[in-house]
């Protein structure tokens, strides 16, 4: 009884921790990443390869995206 009772404690810690890494990953891609995006990198190139290289290809067009002036800016407003 007891050693069955040890089983279900640590299943029960491995689900809390993925649970944990699964929330954390929700949220470092609603909100836009920051130490959290460090965090899940590695995770991300491990079970999603395909994901990392479309972010990494996202991040490089979003660097060379050019503001254009406004109008106003133009014509001296």
């Amino acid at each position: 009884m007891g050693q069955a009772l040890g089983y279900v404690g640590v299943a029960a810690l491995f689900a809390a921790i993925m649970y944990g890494l699964i929330r954390l990953g929700r949220r470092v891609r609603e909100r836009g990443g920051g130490a959290g995006e460090a965090f899940m990198g590695p995770f991300e190139d491990m079970w999603h390869p395909a994901a990392h290289r479309a972010r990494a290809a996202t991040d490089s067009v979003e660097e060379r995206v050019v503001t254009l002036p406004t109008p106003d800016d133009w014509y001296g407003r």
